[in-house]
């Protein structure tokens, strides 16, 4: 990461996935000391960290999709319970991951675990409503992973689910002090996929993530062209009251007018 994950990692002409493997295995390592949970002073009771229990899942995806470049990169806010907590990919509704992407791989046991959360890997029960409806929408407009890879690439910017009590915590709601320096590694992480990726577009799938995106790319150089365009999406979450009233067409419509399709 600019800051933390050596840069001529990421400055290759050849844009592929075992650099993406490599600095996002970077990102893993810095970001651990933030996976204990007395690094936030009682505010949480558990952390899991998704690219450590369920690298293997994960590994799968950088390498099979993430050659590069890409002309738009999706960007979440961190995991989700029922997604990327479960199988190691953003987003990562089980049936979406198995079926439509094709992934399944063994996924560890946390060290910690909340009984009122638990980690169920690939036999998840419950789906990710978010993630089912963001890959739906895009298994229906392109047909296949491979045509929507092809140019698409979707990423969470924090890598780590906090829980209070079994309650989720949106990175936005932590303690200040411990948050403002795990911010910046996933803002260095950020500005290391996008040299490497080299998209037009980056959308923020919410605005929370959309804004820390805008502010972390504004310290990159623009001169070459390589700084993306940020724009944003509707969030698909069913705490969304707005998600629940015909997602997909609000999201293809922002899309639309922006420009990215």
């Amino acid at each position: 990461m600019g800051e933390a994950i050596p840069a001529q990692e990421a400055e290759s002409a050849a844009c592929n996935a075992p650099q993406l493997v490599v600095i996002t295995g970077c990102f893993r390592n810095v970001t651990l000391p933030w996976s204990e949970p007395e690094a936030w002073s009682g505010a949480v009771t558990h952390v899991y960290a998704p690219l450590t229990y369920a690298w293997a899942p994960h590994e799968i995806y950088l390498r099979r999709y993430g050659t590069g470049p890409k002309r738009v990169l999706f960007l979440g806010m961190n995991p989700g319970p029922f997604g990327m907590v479960q199988t190691g990919i953003p987003f990562g509704d089980v049936p979406s991951v198995r079926d439509w992407l094709g992934i399944e791989a063994p996924v560890e046991t946390p060290t910690r675990i909340d009984p009122r959360r638990p980690v169920w890997g690939f036999a998840c029960p419950r789906r990710e409503v978010s993630g089912a409806r963001l890959w739906g929408l895009f298994a229906e407009r392109f047909g296949s992973p491979e045509r929507f890879f092809a140019d698409h690439f979707v990423l969470n910017y924090c890598p780590l689910a906090f829980l209070a009590n079994g309650r989720n915590l949106p990175p936005d709601r932590l303690p200040r002090e411990p948050r403002v320096p795990l911010l910046a590694m996933c803002d260095a992480y950020l500005r290391e996929v996008v040299k490497l990726l080299r998209p037009q577009w980056l959308v923020g799938v919410g605005n929370w993530v959309t804004a820390r995106a805008q502010a972390a790319l504004a310290k990159m150089a623009s001169a070459d062209g390589s700084v993306p365009q940020v724009v944003t999406m509707l969030h698909p979450s069913p705490a969304n009251p707005a998600a629940n009233r015909g997602w997909a067409k609000q999201a293809v419509l922002q899309l639309e007018a922006a420009g990215v399709w």
